[in-house]
C-alpha cells in the first residue's frame, strides 16, 4: 500500500498516511476534515551497484597509479 502525504486544507497540519487504493479517502489527523490536499512526495532510492564513469577507473596519467587518488605521497 502507498503512503500518501497530506496538508489539511482546514487546519494546516501536514501529515502521512498509508492508504489502500481501494479506500482512498481519508481524513485529518488534528481536525477530521475530509478537505485534504496530497502533496508530492519525496523518496530516494539508494543502493551499492553503481557503475563508475571511465574517469574514476582511469589510471592516474601523472604518477602511473591503478586508479585516480591513490598517487603514492
Amino acid at each position: 500500500m502507498p503512503i500518501f502525504e497530506y496538508r489539511c486544507r482546514d487546519c494546516g497540519a501536514k501529515f502521512e498516511r498509508i492508504v489502500s487504493v481501494a479506500t482512498a479517502t481519508t481524513t485529518c489527523r488534528n481536525c477530521d476534515s475530509p478537505r485534504l490536499e496530497r502533496l508530492l512526495s519525496v523518496f530516494a532510492v539508494a543502493g551499492s551497484a553503481t557503475k563508475a564513469s571511465p574517469s574514476e577507473t582511469a589510471s592516474c596519467e601523472t604518477c602511473g597509479a591503478r586508479q585516480r587518488g591513490l598517487c603514492p605521497e
